[in-house]
């Protein structure tokens, strides 16, 4: 009865959007991967992820700010069955102005917080968790971007926990035409208990924070693309009640080149061992250094298609991975317009 009553409250909801909306557009993207993960470390880690997502919403478009969007972001494992093993709703609000962003609802991560740091929020929440569901806003002008968000990952009840990640990050770049500028990334993940309280359970926050100092050449030298950044890294854990703050810190550096075709990313970390839960495990180690080797053969328009040769170094152990990664997106096509 309550999945009837809101189904209908969600009916009437876009019938009305659609009444007071000047068109409707469809938008159509997605991401097909192959990661082979070789990893000594990691044992259990050492798998294969395959398949395709694939994301078709409709959006409501009230004016040129004011937008209702509606769909889903299906996910098929190659093998896999049933066809799709997951499908994850795609429903939200979406303000977009001169200068702001503004999400509410469940809406798609890619590019919007995807350009965080691995160690921070590992590449697997691509293919395993695509949207966020809460808030985001963004402000960008010439020289400052700032976003800010949360994503609740699990709604309290007598048996699930209280769980919600809340961060921001940004880049300031003091000259327009200069190579300097400063980025940072934060988040924090907040565990709270279920309704119905376990002995010994406890409250738990776990996060991390990254501020760097970059130089972008790209275009200025031979390199289609050269960009370099190193800073400090510092990960936030404890168990309220327990103990305090657990702060362990180290340096951070990486660097992307490009010509062509062809790129390389490395990135390099020294310091204390981090237990970042949404970051990549690789950071446990006090010193880890990456190395990608990337070749792009397939670029259209709205796609593009990568072969990434990944190679792992920590102390007295080197590992390595081969990934395909194929992102599409055909923009938004418009299906209905409405007269004033």
């Amino acid at each position: 009865m309550i999945k009837k009553l809101y189904l209908s409250i969600l009916v009437l909801s876009l019938s009305v959007v659609m009444v007071k909306a000047q068109n409707v557009d469809l938008h159509v993207n997605g991401m097909g991967f192959f990661d082979n993960r070789e990893y000594k470390e990691f044992t259990a880690r050492s798998r294969t992820y395959s398949g395709i997502r694939t994301t078709v919403d409709v959006g409501f478009n009230i004016d040129s700010n004011n937008h209702f969007v509606a769909g889903a972001n299906m996910l098929h494992e190659f093998g896999g069955k049933p066809f799709f093993v997951k499908v994850d709703p795609v429903i939200y609000y979406s303000f977009t102005g001169k200068q702001w962003l503004f999400n509410a609802g469940a809406f798609s991560r890619e590019g919007l917080l995807t350009d965080y740091p691995r160690a921070m929020l590992n590449d697997t929440l691509r293919y395993y968790r695509p949207n966020v569901e809460g808030l985001l806003t963004r402000f960008k002008s010439s020289k400052v971007t700032e976003t800010v968000w949360i994503d609740w990952l699990s709604r309290q009840t007598a048996t699930d926990r209280e769980q919600f990640l809340f961060g921001f990050s940004g880049k300031y770049q003091p000259w327009s035409n200069g190579p300097l500028y400063l980025a940072h990334y934060a988040f924090m993940l907040h565990d709270a208990g279920a309704a119905v309280l376990v002995p010994d359970d406890h409250i738990t926050d776990n996060g991390a924070a990254q501020i760097k100092l970059g130089a972008n050449f790209s275009h200025k030298t031979v390199f289609d693309s050269l960009n370099v950044e190193a800073g400090g890294m510092m990960s936030f854990e404890r168990v309220r009640g327990v103990d305090g703050f657990k702060k362990p810190a180290g340096f951070v550096a990486n660097a992307y080149l490009s010509y062509k075709r062809f790129a390389l990313f490395d990135e390099f970390y020294k310091g204390d061992g981090h237990h970042i839960i949404y970051g990549d495990a690789y950071y446990q180690y006090k010193t880890y250094n990456r190395l990608d080797i990337i070749y792009t053969p397939f670029i259209a328009k709205g796609l593009r298609g990568q072969f990434v040769l990944s190679f792992h170094q920590t102390p007295g152990k080197s590992s390595n991975q081969e990934a395909f990664r194929l992102v599409y997106d055909i923009g938004r096509k418009n299906l209905v317009r409405f007269k004033d």
